[in-house]
């Protein structure tokens, strides 16, 4: 937890200490720190990069990280991240552990049968000496103790078990009662302790698989939450990109906008800037997740392959430069902010299937061949193919196979998004539609 809180206090001492940099440069008239009149770095290396859509992309970055929605949206997120790390970390080191009571002496094998119970269970064990069963008893009431073994005869719990129980204390219990009752009457029955031992406690039979594992616990968490951030950058920012397309048509800022740039490199300047926003904050929910899951021993990352994590950020990034086009050609078909939320749904459909189709196939832990079909389809190849990375049901070719189709479709909807957004953009006076553009494209 302490990192969580550490995490948290270097972000409340940048943002105070990015406020009293703005505040001086307000107090000695430098608007060049605060204003749009001098681009950061980031912004300035767009500039030289791309010339007129450098300058768009700056302008798209400087707004959407200035802006109170990024900077709430992500510490909110960033907490949201921290929590599912830490969480889990603090309830395994808080839940499995048991306080055995002892009341009696106990032979050096009854002992050693007693503390191998609890790791064959998968929980730590704590033997405490006990004087008398009326102390172990108020012990037990108090909640300083699990249960409480009498000598050979008898095992004290608080509350009564249900056969149904699967609690730690209930199986416990159940062990403890068993193997100390075997090896007790295979000692009374005068067979050596060390021999009554090895009957008690008889090694396992060895279990042979013919098929290697095809995906561990731990690689399908990462899926999960490979696919949690997917969703929410794709829509986050594809829903980014329709309102700021649909605002800067309703508001006319536009027409000042195409009197000095050209359709195009004003839809590839926006998506850019926008991209590289959604690359930053994916960045740093990456790497907040795995700084956290290292420092505190998480199994976020603990058998997970760099080629499932590639593939997840990879995917993200793919999934972006295939919806960034849909949604900036689907703002130019609405004039008033009143049509997002109409234009929204029916572009998200696609992601929502996706989402719920690979989600599911995650949680059942084998992939069907809906989810195997949608791996190769572009719209939700992003949710569905780092699933079959996860379960380990996929081939290296057909990983490439789908990032081919995926590129192929990327160019095909980019140069229809840019006829669409190029014809449509300037058109008012009602929401457009796709029929209209046809058929001015026809006549």
């Amino acid at each position: 937890m302490r990192y969580v809180l550490y995490a948290v206090i270097v972000a409340l001492v940048g943002l105070r200490l990015w406020r009293h940099r703005r505040a001086r440069a307000l107090a000695t008239g430098d608007p060049g720190e605060v204003g749009p009149s001098r681009p950061g770095r980031v912004g300035a290396a767009f500039a030289k990069l791309g010339g007129d859509i450098g300058l768009v992309a700056r302008r798209e970055v400087r707004e959407r990280v200035r802006g109170r929605t990024f900077r709430v949206g992500t510490a909110i997120i960033l907490l949201a991240v921290a929590a599912a790390v830490t969480i889990p970390v603090l309830r395994k080191g808080g839940e499995n552990r048991e306080r055995v009571g002892i009341v009696g002496a106990l032979s050096a094998p009854l002992r050693a049968t007693v503390i191998t119970t609890g790791p064959a269970l998968g929980t730590e064990m704590t033997l405490v000496p006990e004087a008398s069963v009326p102390a172990a008893t108020r012990a037990l009431k108090a909640g300083r103790l699990d249960l409480v073994l009498v000598g050979t005869r008898r095992i004290l719990v608080d509350e009564s078990l249900d056969p149904n129980d699967t609690s730690t204390t209930a199986l416990l219990a159940r062990t403890i009662s068993a193997q100390v009752s075997l090896q007790a009457g295979l000692e009374r029955a005068g067979i050596p302790s060390a021999q009554a031992l090895r009957l008690a406690n008889p090694p396992p039979l060895p279990v042979q698989s013919l098929k290697p594992p095809r995906h561990n616990q731990t690689a399908r968490t990462t899926a999960v939450y490979g696919l949690i951030l997917t969703y929410v950058l794709l829509t986050q920012f594809g829903t980014w990109l329709l309102m700021g397309v649909v605002e800067e048509k309703s508001s006319r800022v536009i027409e000042v906008l195409l009197s000095t740039l050209r359709a195009g490199q004003l839809l590839a300047g926006k998506v850019i800037g926008i991209g590289a926003v959604a690359l930053l904050q994916a960045a740093l929910i990456v790497a907040v997740a795995l700084g956290l899951a290292g420092a505190e021993g998480s199994t976020l990352i603990h058998g997970t392959s760099s080629l499932e994590i590639v593939s997840s950020l990879l995917w993200v990034v793919l999934g972006y430069a295939l919806y960034c086009w849909v949604f900036a050609a689907g703002g130019s078909l609405a004039d008033r902010q009143e049509q997002v939320q109409t234009l929204a749904f029916p572009l998200q459909l696609p992601i929502l299937f996706g989402y719920i189709v690979s989600f599911t196939a995650i949680g059942s832990g084998q992939a069907s061949e809906l989810v195997k079909v949608l791996a190769y389809v572009p719209f939700t190849a992003p949710f569905a193919m780092p699933v079959l990375v996860g379960l380990g049901d996929v081939s290296w070719w057909e990983f490439i196979l789908s990032v081919i189709l995926m590129l192929v479709a990327i160019v095909a909807v980019a140069r229809i998004a840019s006829v669409v957004y190029r014809r449509a953009i300037l058109r008012t006076g009602g929401r457009v539609h796709l029929r209209q553009l046809f058929a001015s494209n026809a006549a």
